[in-house]
């Protein structure tokens, strides 16, 4: 038989999980923060190596694009979490047999894990079965799963689990205490005392009544007496315990390697997916993004994933952008005022990237993106003593290192470069990054102080973020296509603030 991964193609290599870490730019895109999220509650899936791991080639992020949009339909996927829902039971029994002390209880949770298992394969081969599939992943599970359950080996598990089940199921045993001591018989015809005490009062009965029943929790341990009882009823009745032994022989590893797989697998799915569904929620687009060969990049009503799941989150707006290069153009030079969402439109490039690189749907109408073979990000640091370096040396030299790594399919994100020094000098440095960039030839995202930098050519592409104009002290958070005026709307700020040379002197004077 084959076996199917949701994850990876046929043709595509596994990576190795061991060698996954965190990539560096995570936490300046705030994608720690995306995964840390999402995988909330899904820790024993051991799901961080497939979120730091980005695909390379377009086949296999179609691959996995075709898997989600195929779970986006609620009923296939309210059943894929119920079949998810009852292996997490079945590994919690697996789990709780090396905390228990009494070879049957080991014993009955192993079959009760047995049978849940079989229960679980067979509703997910039916679920998969009826539904309308289009995905190669999920089709080709669906015809492993049609010859599994119908497979000689599943068949005989499954009866023989049931035929032991059914075997002490029938057991019936007495016990009788006096004192401090315990006898254990088998049951000798006694009166159900139960169905006679219900028929003695059912002439009471008048129409519906309230059930005042109490479940009764039932514990996964068994104290010595329970155990001792336990060793009397096994001498009462050998032979259905024989079987359960012969069962747990038989079957040690009783669970099939596509199937485990699969269970961990699609959770990468369901757990992005239950991520976005209260954004979708809030009105906010998602979409299955074109991967294209050349770097006409481009998104319509695209949002920064991590802020726009706070702001939903308490109740906010989400402001959407757009951004397309065309032709020759390959940088993105963002100015305007601070706190404008300049810094956010260059993590949401950023983010966008990756999420398509992971095959999984992107904030936005509409988007066109590129599979960078490296993503470099460069944000302000916090100045470290211990290296006996200055902040500007410290940036020139981690420049150096992004230019010594990058190739024109490399996705380069600058933020905010050269702030710590004087304006001279932060000009000159930046169009001498400008200009390896350029050469480079590679995308990339430069927010910056420095309109000046967003007219250095046909490569470069200005981008504004804009303020209300009844209000220039009033960001609105778009950024748009547009030649950087160079304003900084101080005097906009001055004056809210009542911090203008007039307004200081009237407010000083006697």
């Amino acid at each position: 038989m084959a076996s199917p991964s949701v994850l990876f193609p046929p043709s595509t290599a596994r990576p190795p999980e061991d060698q996954a870490a965190e990539p560096p730019y995570f936490g300046d895109l705030n994608l720690d923060q995306v995964v840390a999220a999402l995988l909330a509650g899904r820790k024993p899936y051991r799901l961080q190596p497939f979120f730091y791991t980005p695909l390379h080639e377009a086949a296999a992020v179609r691959y996995r694009q075709a898997v989600a949009r195929d779970l986006e339909n609620d009923t296939l996927r309210e059943q894929i979490h119920t079949f998810t829902t009852q292996m997490r039971q079945v590994n919690r029994y697996l789990r709780m047999l090396a905390d228990l002390d009494y070879h049957y209880h080991i014993a009955g949770w192993f079959l009760e894990a047995v049978l849940r298992y079989i229960e679980a394969v067979r509703a997910l081969a039916e679920a998969l079965a009826a539904a309308d599939l289009h995905a190669e992943a999920l089709l080709a599970l669906r015809t492993y799963l049609a010859d599994y359950v119908r497979s000689q080996a599943f068949l005989a598990l499954s009866e023989e689990a049931q035929a032991v089940r059914a075997e002490l199921a029938a057991i019936r045993y007495c016990i009788h205490i006096m004192g401090d001591t315990v006898r254990v018989r088998r049951c000798q015809d006694e009166p159900d005392h139960a169905a006679e005490v219900e028929r003695t009062f059912a002439k009471f009965r008048r129409g519906a009544v309230k059930d005042y029943r109490t479940p009764v929790y039932v514990r996964s341990g068994m104290n010595h007496v329970e155990a001792q009882i336990l060793d009397c009823v096994v001498k009462l009745y050998p032979e259905p315990f024989a079987h359960l032994d012969a069962f747990r022989e038989r079957h040690p590893e009783f669970l099939d390697p596509v199937v485990a797989a699969f269970d961990r697998e699609v959770q990468f799915y369901l757990a992005y997916l239950e991520f976005i569904a209260p954004l979708r929620e809030a009105g906010l687009p998602f979409c299955y993004p074109q991967i294209i060969a050349d770097k006409a990049i481009m998104a319509r009503e695209t949002f920064d994933l991590a802020l726009a799941h706070k702001l939903v989150a308490a109740d906010r707006p989400v402001v959407t952008n757009d951004f397309a290069l065309q032709g020759n153009e390959r940088i993105f030079v963002v100015t305007g005022p601070n706190q404008g969402g300049k810094t956010t439109f260059a993590r949401t490039v950023g983010q966008l990237h990756y999420l398509a690189a992971l095959g999984l749907p992107v904030p936005g109408r509409e988007a066109h993106l590129l599979l960078p073979d490296r993503i470099f990000t460069h944000f302000e640091r916090v100045e470290e003593v211990a290296n006996l370096r200055g902040k500007l040396e410290d940036e020139l030299l981690r420049l150096r290192e992004t230019f010594e790594q990058a190739t024109p399919q490399s996705l380069v994100i600058l933020n905010e470069v050269f702030a710590s020094t004087t304006f001279q000098d932060a000009l000159f440095l930046g169009r001498q990054v400008m200009e390896k960039l350029l050469a480079l030839d590679a995308v990339g995202v430069f927010v910056t102080f420095l309109a000046e930098l967003a007219a250095l050519g046909p490569q470069v592409v200005s981008m504004v973020s804009t303020v209300k104009p009844e209000n220039p002290a009033e960001r609105t958070y778009k950024i748009v296509r547009r030649r950087a005026d160079g304003l900084a709307y101080a005097l906009a700020l001055a004056e809210k603030h009542r911090l203008t040379h007039d307004q200081l002197l009237a407010r000083v004077r006697p």
